[in-house]
């Protein structure tokens, strides 16, 4: 199973992501993004009380979500909730914010990034495979 770590940029501001070639899914810190989204300057406890607030709504995103090890600032592996497109999306809805449209359409290109990339490496594979006759 590969896992790739990374970091992306949604308008200046880093988000921690995780690609899963197995699942064939991104991952994202659900932290990072909700700092962004709420300009929280305390996003971990925002994310706390959101949490503790749609489990008790009965929200099943949130125990879906689950922790994987990501950098931390202090360049420790440290586990991260993350979220994957679908789940983050469903998130996304719970913060009242002005950048959450433009933040799902990044979402969208991220998706469509990989999606070409996939794509461009599965037709380099059918265009370089050797002729058996």
């Amino acid at each position: 199973m590969k896992k790739e770590i990374g970091i992306r940029l949604f308008q200046d501001q880093k988000v921690k992501v995780l690609w899963d070639d197995e699942k064939e899914k991104w991952y994202f810190s659900i932290v990072d993004v909700i700092g962004i989204l709420s300009e929280s300057i305390n996003p971990k406890a925002y994310w706390r009380k959101l949490k503790e607030r749609l489990k008790a709504e009965g929200n099943e995103t949130v125990t879906n979500c689950h922790a994987l090890k990501m950098p931390a600032p202090d360049g420790k592996m440290r586990l991260t909730d993350v979220a994957d497109t679908e789940q983050l999306l469903r998130l996304i809805q719970s913060i009242p914010s002005k950048k959450a449209e433009p933040f799902k359409l990044w979402l969208a290109k991220i998706g469509n990034e990989q999606l070409f990339i996939t794509k461009r490496g599965y037709i380099g594979f059918i265009n370089n495979r050797p002729y058996f006759e």
